[in-house]
């Protein structure tokens, strides 16, 4: 049976179209509509994240704006730590057992003391002095907590870390108990003058470091802390593994103090935007 064949349209009948987009409503894919021509955004009002103006990665692939922290230097922070914990706990069995390592520390020694000015020596033997470097770190101290007083658990940090001091080095002198270069006794590893000069220096300087205009702090604290240990080894208050011994150990412990510092300037400035 066949169908009956269709009348055919006239002029006036509508044919069937796609629908059309109402006036004013969006098109979101399509390239040029009303906005900016990108995919999913229709109009012409910015994107909450402006795309243009993020800055790209090593890839090429968009990331944050800066300062971001860097990944490499927590790296290497952390290597650093590790780095000063090994070679601390090395010497510190040398000394102990009087290994190689200590005899050649002995040799070096005896050749070092009594060499170059004796005035210069002792005045830079005298900056691990307890009286010559608390002021500074308690200046330090002070001032931050001036210029912002919600930071004053990193300056309750550093003063828990220069207590920390006796209390870690004490034991270990009675511990030890390495004789005296040049006169009767025992007890002189490591060297508690190297020490406070390091965390009283280094920790002033990581806390007065972020109001600088520029970043001096730091290296004034490591010239003053090798001028320390150098004075100490040339008047022969210490052996020179004496020294190094407290240089390691410390120089496991400030990057904490500098990690406080920044979590709580983070939080400052989290608390000041928000």
């Amino acid at each position: 049976m066949r169908e009956t064949p269709r009348s055919q349209e006239t002029a006036g009948d509508s044919r069937p179209e796609p629908p059309q987009p109402r006036p004013g409503r969006a098109l979101a894919h399509t390239t040029g509509a009303s906005g900016s021509g990108t995919p999913h955004r229709s109009d012409r009002r910015p994107p909450q994240t402006p795309r243009g103006v993020r800055q790209t990665g090593p890839a090429g692939h968009f990331g944050t704006t800066p300062p971001v922290p860097r990944w490499p230097a927590s790296r290497r922070s952390r290597t650093a730590v590790g780095l000063c914990v090994v070679l601390f706990v090395t010497v510190t069995w040398q000394v102990a057992v009087e290994g190689p390592l200590s005899t050649a520390d002995v040799a070096l020694g005896r050749a070092l003391f009594g060499a170059g000015p004796a005035a210069v020596a002792e005045l830079f033997a005298d900056l691990g002095n307890m009286a010559v470097a608390l002021p500074v770190l308690a200046a330090a101290v002070g001032y931050v907590l001036v210029r912002d007083r919600r930071q004053w658990r990193v300056a309750l940090t550093a003063v828990a870390v220069m207590a920390a001091v006796p209390a870690l080095v004490v034991p270990l002198k009675l511990l030890i108990a390495r004789p005296a270069p040049l006169e009767p006794g025992t007890g002189w590893y490591p060297s508690g003058h190297t020490a406070t000069a390091m965390v009283a220096y280094g920790t002033a300087a990581l806390l007065v470091t972020p109001y600088l205009r520029r970043r001096w702090a730091m290296p004034v604290a490591v010239v003053l802390t090798v001028a320390t240990g150098i004075g100490l080894v040339l008047r022969g208050y210490h052996w020179p593994l004496d020294v190094v011994g407290s240089l390691c150990l410390f120089g496991a412990v400030l990057p904490f103090v500098g990690v406080s510092a920044r979590r709580m300037r983070r939080s400052s400035s989290r608390t000041r935007t928000g």
